[in-house]
């Protein structure tokens, strides 16, 4: 670790904290040679793997651009997106794997978007699994039918018991 004052390439760690609720590691370094303080955060970077091959750094922002489209005229705040964006980091985070397939992102969105509007998830997946036709977009909320009568039958369960 170079020192940001004076270049010097010899540092020592003066104390180390779990930081952004474990995400990532802060440091506070001394440099041996002008004796100055600084802080540094180390934080795991997660790679998208895309089609092609290529890689880029994950950003929240990109994968919640998408989303964004999907929510269009829905109400979806930007606070509901950015905490969507936090959730589908945290996933793949959680996966430990430092490079992660693109389509891997889109599948760690379905989710919580699910949970957030189902109708900007019905507009979301439509692409992102490519629906051909009108019996992609039946069978898809026959699902979410089925999966809203077991939340009800669940609930009611538990109100009787």
């Amino acid at each position: 670790m170079h020192c940001p004052f004076c270049k010097h390439t010899d540092t020592k760690v003066l104390d180390s904290r779990l930081a952004d609720e474990g995400g990532a590691i802060r440091r506070r370094r001394s440099c041996v040679s002008c004796e100055k303080r600084f802080t540094t955060i180390e934080q795991m970077q997660l790679t998208v793997v895309k089609r092609s091959g290529a890689t880029e750094p994950f950003t929240r922002e990109k994968a919640v651009a998408g989303v964004r489209k999907a929510c269009k005229g829905r109400p979806v705040s930007e606070d509901d997106l950015a905490c969507l964006g936090q959730q589908v980091e945290d996933a793949l985070r959680a996966s430990g794997q430092a490079e992660v397939p693109a389509h891997e992102v889109g599948l760690a969105v379905l989710e919580p978007l699910k949970a957030l509007d189902e109708v900007a998830y019905l507009r979301f997946a439509s692409v992102y699994k490519a629906f051909d036709s009108v019996d992609d977009f039946a069978a898809e909320i026959a699902r979410l039918m089925t999966r809203a009568a077991d939340g009800e039958l669940a609930e009611e369960r538990a109100r009787t018991t």
